[in-house]
């Protein structure tokens, strides 16, 4: 498998989830200058996509590969919101809607806020949508690609809306979750 191909590189699961963080950031740069080169769409698509390869790859080398780290957990969650944001804020600039891009990176910080707060308070952490990473990361993949396809349709800034409305209501409902198990739980 992937994962274990990746272990006979030597990669510690920490390097792997750096890695993705510059995937991250080439996609960010390709759509910075996506409008004005098209074909960096592409690259900007891929991208992304290695960013969630690695995201999936530290876990398995981790797990698979016996290569847990007392930093694993840090490394796990940090880098994914950094990528979230070098993403999303760079989708607000390509669409000439640096603002957007902005409110969707800090609407997509807040579900992870909440998810983590939960698991910080002893509960179990909630991955619910409608716009996890995952969900996320498919909109903008698929946003690049239109994007490339059809250079003159706000393509992204739809897709930037589409995501901080879609995150807004992520986190709206994880808090609720998380307040309906908290209220459970003191019963």
């Amino acid at each position: 498998t992937l994962a274990r191909a990746t272990c006979r590189l030597g990669l510690s699961p920490n390097e792997i989830s750096v890695i993705g963080i510059g995937f991250a950031a080439l996609g960010a740069g390709a759509m910075v200058l996506a409008p004005d080169h098209r074909w960096l769409w592409l690259v900007a698509a891929l991208g992304i996509q290695f960013r969630l390869l690695a995201n999936m790859l530290d876990g398995l080398v981790a797990i698979e590969g016996g290569r847990k780290s007392a930093t694993g957990a840090l490394y796990n969650e940090f880098p994914d919101r950094i990528e979230d944001s070098l993403l999303l804020v760079a989708a607000g600039y390509a669409a000439a809607l640096p603002e957007l891009g902005w409110a969707a990176a800090l609407l997509a910080m807040a579900t992870a806020y909440v998810r983590s707060l939960g698991g910080a308070l002893g509960h179990e952490q909630d991955f619910c949508g409608p716009m996890a990473k995952q969900h996320r990361m498919a909109v903008l993949t698929l946003a690049a690609l239109a994007s490339a396809a059809l250079p003159h349709l706000p393509v992204m800034a739809g897709a930037l809306t589409l995501i901080a409305t879609g995150s807004a209501l992520t986190a709206a409902r994880r808090l609720a979750r998380l307040a309906h198990v908290m209220k459970e739980t003191a019963r």
